[in-house]
């Protein structure tokens, strides 16, 4: 599941946190580059993300919060 993740993944049980900091465009795009490679390591290992539980926690004043999404459906 780490394979290849440039962010901060925490796992915990059937938890699984991906952390990481958006200062410039570049961040906000590793941050879906990782989005996309768990979803491709689930969709691999017969597994699935419960999207309904997903959640963007946005921190900063200036903030631009960015949009994510767990699989291209």
């Amino acid at each position: 599941m780490d394979s290849g993740i440039e962010c901060t993944l925490s796992k915990f049980a059937n938890n699984t946190k991906l952390c990481g900091v958006v200062d410039m465009p570049e961040g906000r795009d590793a941050i879906q580059r990782d989005l996309d490679r768990l979803e491709r390591w689930a969709r691999v290992n017969h597994k699935k993300f419960n999207k309904a539980k997903c959640k963007v926690l946005h921190v900063g004043q200036r903030n631009p919060k960015h949009s994510y999404r767990l699989a291209r459906d």
